[in-house]
């Protein structure tokens, strides 16, 4: 079983940073995919950046590219997600996940394991 939590969010004004942790209670981490999902209220929960388990490998769409950079140190079992220039529609909780596979992977129905999400909210 795969723990994850994450941590880093919290209130920024437009333009701000802020760098978000998910630490994972599992020996295996680098056999893992990982990536950073959000949901904002009343919306899809949806891929925000993702990353293969050698590191390798990344993804993000094009609302966040150029903004966003994901990383993970496998000797810490964490993953990150950098979020520069943020923005207003960038509010929402945050989501962490897992997937014992190669990845990276861009669906949430892909992953396996999943944080409890961690609040950001970015003022105009």
């Amino acid at each position: 079983q795969v723990q994850l939590v994450e941590s880093g969010g919290g209130l920024v004004q437009a333009g701000g940073s802020l760098r978000l942790s998910c630490a994972a209670s599992v020996p295996t981490f680098r056999r893992y995919a990982m990536g950073w999902f959000r949901q904002a209220p009343g919306k899809e929960r949806d891929v925000v950046a993702a990353i293969s388990r050698s590191g390798d490998s990344t993804y993000y769409p094009d609302s966040v590219k150029g903004r966003f950079t994901i990383s993970r140190d496998n000797a810490k079992n964490t993953v990150y997600l950098q979020m520069n220039s943020l923005k207003p529609e960038d509010t929402a909780v945050y989501y962490c996940a897992a997937k014992g596979l190669g990845g990276p992977f861009i669906n949430s129905y892909d992953y396996d394991y999943w944080g409890q999400g961690t609040q950001v909210t970015v003022s105009s």
